[in-house]
């Protein structure tokens, strides 16, 4: 992320509602790793273009997934479909989304 860019670490300077973003901070996500960040950056992946990426287990995946569902589901209205995993992942994300 480009230094006149760091503020895009923040998940408060994605646009989010403060009811995400206070469920965010009370998880300890407060901000994003550079990659993640790069990945909402690139292109127009936050138009809905797609976005193939790849990182180890544990390493945030799901946040950027997150991030780009909600703003397309905010902003167009529309409906999203998450695939998941498992049905433990699939369980706990049902209930955090919610």
């Amino acid at each position: 992320v480009p230094e006149d860019q760091a503020d895009k670490l923040l998940l408060a300077s994605w646009g989010l509602p403060k009811a995400v973003l206070e469920k965010y901070h009370s998880l300890g996500v407060v901000q994003m790793f550079e990659w993640q960040a790069e990945c909402l950056m690139l292109g127009q992946v936050l138009e809905g273009r797609n976005l193939v990426y790849s990182a180890p287990t544990s390493a945030g995946k799901t946040l950027v997934a997150e991030l780009l569902i909600m703003k397309r589901v905010l902003e167009t209205r529309k409906k999203a479909l998450l695939i998941l995993p498992f049905v433990s992942v699939a369980k706990e994300k049902k209930c955090y989304l919610q």
